[in-house]
């Protein structure tokens, strides 16, 4: 194995890891840091779809014994069916607007500079959804509607535009719909499953012949567990800073994110991709 090459796996997998269940957007942080690992053409860009898997695999794991609950009770248990038929539901407006545009987002919107901004404006929605007093009317994912479901799978379709964030835009919509923080960020991490395993599916049987399993296997292995452990702290460290904190200081974090990204871009410290 090129040991270069190994190296970039390894960062880029810490860095989906890290990423993907925080309100920071892993797909802006991905596509930085790609460009500045030179690891931003095509094989790179599938290799951010692989990796993605990993972060599933750490949301089962974390999750295995609710996830176990819900698959045996689904023959005859209505909480098991609510649950899935509301996941579904919240997946679904993502879904379809990425098929009708994806392609238009790709090509126009996949770029640092367009990123760097979707990083700040969605700070700014942060912190004004931070602002406003919270009417908290769901504590828990179990006591979703199907209309909640809905309203929170139209808050993730936000997430197509690059660097606004999957996550994040998932758990400000349910604090904005009446979601305590506890069932605004579990929901987002259930809603990951459907979500993220649909996508990679999607993209790997787009790019197939992208693909030399037996060049690429070592490395997509190497990607996908450094993603799975990083995913993993991640979310248990999420989990216990929502019990006792908002969410103001992951705005903050994409400002100065976003404005380093601009700043270095204008000033020629650092050659972004831009066409």
């Amino acid at each position: 194995m090129d040991i270069l090459l190994t190296l970039k796996t390894i960062i880029l997998g810490i860095v989906e890891g890290l990423t993907e269940f925080l309100p920071v957007s892993s797909t802006g942080h991905l596509i930085l840091v790609g460009d500045l690992l030179s690891f931003n053409d095509d094989k790179g860009k599938l290799f951010e779809i692989v990796i993605q898997v990993g972060a599933i695999f750490a949301v089962c794991w974390e999750y295995r014994t609710k996830i176990a609950t819900v698959i045996m009770g689904l023959p005859n248990q209505k909480s098991a069916q609510k649950f899935v038929f509301n996941l579904m539901i919240a997946f679904m407006p993502l879904a379809i607007l990425g098929l009708l545009f994806g392609k238009y987002i790709d090509a126009v919107l996949f770029k640092p500079i367009p990123v760097a901004l979707a990083f700040i404006i969605g700070a700014l929605v942060i912190i004004w959804a931070e602002k406003r007093e919270h009417k908290i009317r769901i504590v828990e994912v179990e006591d979703l509607s199907p209309l909640d479901a809905l309203k929170l799978g139209i808050a993730q379709a936000f997430a197509l535009i690059p660097g606004t964030s999957r996550s994040g835009a998932t758990i400000i919509g349910g604090l904005l719909f009446g979601l305590s923080r506890k069932a605004a960020t579990e929901f987002s991490f259930f809603l990951a499953i459907p979500t993220l395993i649909a996508a990679s599916l999607y993209k790997l049987y787009k790019h197939r012949d992208l693909l030399d399993l037996a060049t690429d296997a070592p490395y997509f292995a190497v990607g996908l567990i450094t993603a799975f452990l990083s995913a993993l702290l991640a979310i248990k460290a999420l989990l216990r800073y929502i019990s006792h904190h908002n969410f103001i200081i992951f705005a903050w974090y994409r400002i100065i994110f976003g404005l380093i990204v601009i700043a270095t871009s204008y000033s020629g410290l650092v050659q972004w991709t831009v066409d």
